[in-house]
Formats: structure tokens, C-alpha cells, sequence
């Protein structure tokens, strides 16, 4: 049988003020917290999506993150949105390289990398079945996002 996952963890060096912002920007309460705030959870209150437990670290982060989240805007709304509001909220813009991409990478307020990306759940959901239909004969092809 496969594993299941159980939490994404994230080093931090003030876990409750990162679990804060990170609650703001994904609209997730925390749901966790230890006495110390060594240890701080959110996630989303439907379950959609796997927990982020934020744990205090001793140790700076000297290097890129190996591991970063790729995040959608919400149906309804856009990149140019969300990118203005999580800027708002502190987030600042990173060069990694990428290079001219059509999604946007960011730091959060401990330097962790994140990316928004371009299309919303439905409009990447629309793309992939209008690619799927171009596979078969005589179907329109569609757009990639």
C-alpha cells in the first residue's frame, strides 16, 4: 500500500509568525499550536488539502529551497490579484533564474520560495480537457496553461 501524507513541515525560525502569514495568504486557520509556538499547524477547515506544520529551527537557511509550493488562484479570481495581495502582505519577489516564465516567484517573510501561477483550478481544468479532445481525431486542440 502507498503512504499517506500527513503534513508538509516547514523550518522556521518564528513558527508562529510564519503559520500567521501563510494563514492569511491561504485563507487556512491554524488548527495547532504548541504551548512554546515551537510547533504551529494550518490547514484548510474542508480538508481539501494536506496540513503545513511550521517547526522552529535553530539553524539560518543559507541556500534555495529544495522544495517550494506552487499555488493557483482561486477560481474567480487571478494572478494579478493574488500577486498584488500577497505582496501586500509581505511576500517579496525572487529571481531564481526562472528567467521569463508565465508565473511569478516569490519569497515569503523567512525567504521560503513559492510560486503563483497563472491559471485558476477551472481554466487548468478546461485546458487539459481541450488537450485531451485534440488527441483524438478530428477534435479542436487546445491551450496548454
Amino acid at each position: 500500500m502507498p503512504l499517506v501524507v500527513s503534513q508538509v513541515s516547514f523550518d522556521a525560525a518564528d513558527p508562529s509568525a510564519l503559520a500567521r502569514w501563510w494563514s492569511q495568504v491561504l485563507g487556512w486557520p491554524v488548527v495547532e499550536e504548541d504551548e512554546q509556538g515551537d510547533e504551529v499547524a494550518i490547514a484548510p477547515s474542508d480538508g481539501s488539502a494536506t496540513e503545513w506544520l511550521f517547526v522552529r529551527v535553530l539553524d539560518e537557511r543559507r541556500v534555495k529551497n529544495r522544495v517550494h509550493p506552487d499555488l493557483r488562484p482561486a477560481d474567480g479570481s487571478d494572478q494579478a490579484t493574488e500577486l498584488a495581495r500577497v505582496l501586500e502582505l509581505g511576500a517579496t519577489r525572487v529571481d531564481i533564474g526562472q528567467g521569463d516564465v508565465p508565473w511569478h516567484v516569490l519569497a515569503d517573510p523567512e525567504g521560503n520560495e513559492f510560486c503563483i501561477l497563472r491559471s485558476t483550478p477551472a481554466e487548468l481544468a478546461a485546458a487539459e480537457a481541450a488537450e485531451r479532445g485534440a488527441e483524438e481525431p478530428d477534435a479542436p486542440a487546445g491551450a496548454s496553461f
